[in-house]
C-alpha cells in the first residue's frame, strides 16, 4: 500500500506559496537579514535557516502568524516527523522556528510566543560514529600517486584529521592563515570567530609537499590568484560539497563505513585526544566550541581509557 503523502510534501510539491503569503516571505526575509546583519550568524548557518523558513512558509500557507497555536506548531513538527526528516535537521528546524518567533516578538509582529513551548530533541542520544586510530591510518593513506591531484587530497585529510577543523574551515583556510614553522594555523569558524589550531609534522609535510609540487599548477588554472589553500581542479578554492565527496571516495576505497563524513573525522580527533588524557577544556578550545557542555557532548571517552582510570585511581579497583 502506498504511503500517503503528508500536507508539507504536498505543500512542497505545488510550489511557491500563493501571492497572498507574499507577506509571510517579507518576514522570513527581513528575519534573515536580522541573523546576518545584527547576530552575525556564519553564511551556511544563514543558508540552512533559510531552507528551514521556506519550509515552515510553505507549511503556513496563507495562514496569519499571528494565530499560530502550540497546537499547529507541534502538528508542524510531527509532519517534519512525517516527511522523514534526520533528527538533526528536525531539531534544527524547531530552533529556526523558536528564533523566528522571538524576533516577531522584537518586531512587535505577534504578541505571544507559542513557539517557546516548543522541545527541542535530545542530541546527545545522535553520537557519530569514530574511527579507530588503525582505520584513520587506512583513510590518511588512501590518497595513491596515480590519483591526478593526491598531493592535496592528502594534505587535505591530514589538516581534517590534524586540526578537528569543520568542512567549511577546512575549505577557507588562506596560505596566509598558516604559519607551519610555528605548527599552528588560523581558522574561521561559525558567526566569523577566528581561532589559532596547532598543527602536527605529518600534517605540516603534507601540505609542503601539495603547496610545492601542484597548488601552483592549480592556481595557474584561475582567472584571479586564489588565496584559499586548497585547491579545485579550475583552480577556485574547494568547496564543502567537493571535499565531502573525496572523503566519501577515499572511505570507499579503504573500505571505511560509507556513512563517513569529514564530521566523523573532527568527532576522532577529539575522541582520540579524549582518550590519550587530553583536557576536555583544551579540546574544547582547538574545537571552537562556545560552551563546554556541546564538547561534552560532542566527543566521548573509549571505554577502555575509563577502565584505566578506574583501575589506576579507585581505592577498590
Amino acid at each position: 500500500m502506498a504511503k500517503r503523502p503528508t500536507k508539507l510534501e504536498l505543500l512542497q510539491k505545488a510550489g511557491p506559496p500563493p501571492k497572498s503569503n507574499r507577506a509571510t516571505e517579507t518576514v522570513c526575509n527581513e528575519f534573515l537579514d536580522y541573523l546576518r546583519s545584527e547576530c552575525h550568524l556564519a553564511a551556511n548557518t544563514i543558508a540552512a535557516y533559510g531552507r528551514d523558513m521556506r519550509r515552515f512558509a510553505t507549511w503556513l500557507g496563507t495562514g496569519s502568524l499571528n494565530q499560530i497555536s502550540i497546537s499547529d506548531l507541534s502538528s508542524y513538527i510531527g509532519e517534519l516527523h512525517e516527511a522523514e526528516l534526520a533528527p538533526a535537521s528536525i531539531a534544527r528546524n524547531v530552533v529556526a522556528v523558536r528564533t523566528f518567533f522571538k524576533y516577531l516578538q522584537l518586531e512587535g509582529i505577534v504578541q505571544s510566543n507559542p513557539a517557546e513551548l516548543i522541545v527541542t530533541q535530545k542530541m546527545w542520544q545522535r553520537i557519530p560514529g569514530v574511527l579507530s586510530t588503525r582505520q584513520v591510518d587506512m583513510f590518511l593513506s588512501s590518497p595513491r600517486k596515480a590519483d591526478v591531484y593526491w598531493q592535496r587530497d592528502v594534505a587535505m585529510l591530514e589538516v581534517l584529521y590534524a586540526t578537528g577543523c569543520r568542512a567549511s574551515e577546512v575549505c577557507s583556510i588562506r596560505v596566509r592563515d598558516m604559519s607551519l614553522s610555528e605548527k599552528f594555523l588560523k581558522c574561521e569558524g561559525k558567526g566569523g570567530k577566528q581561532r589559532v589550531v596547532p598543527i602536527g609534522s605529518q600534517a605540516i609535510a603534507a601540505i609542503t609537499r601539495y603547496c610545492e609540487e601542484l597548488r601552483g599548477k592549480l592556481a595557474e588554472k584561475s582567472p584571479h590568484p586564489p588565496e584559499e589553500l586548497f585547491l579545485s581542479r579550475s583552480g577556485r578554492a574547494l568547496d564543502r560539497i567537493q571535499l565531502w565527496r573525496l572523503v566519501k571516495f577515499y572511505a570507499k576505497r579503504v573500505g571505511i563505513d560509507p556513512s563517513i563524513s569529514p564530521h566523523s573525522l573532527r568527532h576522532s580527533f577529539a575522541t582520540h585526544l579524549l582518550a590519550g588524557g587530553a583536557d576536555l577544556r583544551l579540546v574544547q578550545e582547538m574545537l571552537g566550541h562556545a560552551s563546554i557542555q556541546t564538547t561534552q557532548i560532542y566527543t566521548h571517552v573509549e571505554h577502555s581509557r575509563l577502565k584505566k582510570v578506574h583501575q589506576a585511581f579507585h581505592p577498590r579497583a
